[in-house]
């Protein structure tokens, strides 16, 4: 894509990589508009924009209601005329030990991490499809999306959903000369580790955690402007999966040669032996 010129809608745009990305964004000539549940972070952070002379305008936007992205996307199009990059960046993080996570727990994570990309996605396509000047939706998952660590697995299970929905829907839209991107950061300094804070009342309401140590794996992570920029050039180049830790690859090898090694003992299995059947190659939606 040739981003000069073009707007961008951002959810969890206020800090971390939905901020980086804004301003990766505006540095390539793109306006942006920054969608966010903390009405204080948001302003601060159209403001920090306004000042890099990037056209920037902000709403408080809750991603877990469809309503909300809705109104999201007719406020974009209102403003700026056109939208062309749609980013479903806001998460949340929750986990714990199995049988210990609690049923709130779970339906923040899911509402949020997972329907919030769904309502981006569902509100924003008409919209785009509107000019016929083609576009791009950047969903941000997580290396959690490929590799599971043990206790978070509500956290996992979202990541995992959004590359796979990021997947189909890639293929979906392709013909439209629409764009699907999944963002699989790894460690990256930003505030994911208290994401409790802005937690909405019918989920429990706030947490505040106890501070994060300095030493911890999030806090030692990158500069989320590396990430920011990481996805502007992904954009630019039309990439589906944009990895931002080349050095986590050894990790995702070994869990595909594990799945691989389960297809070898499936090719070797006395049960299976004789089959006489042969999987279609070519599984479209209408044939499941």
């Amino acid at each position: 894509m040739d981003l000069k010129g073009k707007t961008a809608f951002i959810t969890g745009g206020a800090s971390g990589i939905g901020l980086a990305m804004a301003e990766a964004f505006g540095r390539a000539g793109m306006s942006v508009m920054l969608g966010d549940i903390d009405e204080a972070a948001l302003k601060a952070a159209v403001e920090k924009l306004e000042g890099l002379q990037v056209k920037a305008d902000g709403l408080v936007c809750d991603v877990t209601e469809r309503a909300a992205l809705e109104a999201a996307a007719n406020r974009t199009v209102e403003t700026f005329g056109k939208v062309h990059v749609v980013c479903n960046n806001a998460g949340v993080g929750a986990g714990g030990p199995l049988g210990e996570v609690a049923a709130a727990d779970w339906d923040w994570v899911v509402s949020v991490n997972l329907m919030g990309v769904v309502y981006g996605v569902e509100s924003f396509l008409p919209r785009i499809r509107a000019h016929g000047e083609g576009g791009a939706f950047v969903n941000t998952a997580s290396m959690a999306g490929m590799l599971s660590p043990p206790g978070m697995e509500p956290y996992s299970a979202t990541k995992f959903a959004v590359v796979a929905m990021s997947e189909g829907w890639a293929a979906q839209l392709a013909p439209e000369n629409i764009g699907v991107s999944v963002l699989c950061p790894g460690f990256v300094k930003t505030r994911i580790d208290q994401s409790g804070r802005a937690r909405q009342a019918r989920f429990g309401g706030p947490k505040t955690l106890a501070p994060v140590a300095a030493d911890s794996p999030v806090q030692t992570g990158i500069d989320p402007a590396r990430v920011g920029e990481r996805v502007r050039e992904a954009l630019e180049a039309g990439e589906r999966y944009i990895f931002t830790h080349p050095d986590m690859r050894p990790m995702l090898e070994a869990r595909f040669a594990g799945i691989l090694a389960g297809f070898d003992q499936a090719a070797a299995s006395p049960a299976l032996a004789g089959m006489d059947y042969s999987t279609p190659q070519n599984i479209g939606m209408l044939d499941l």
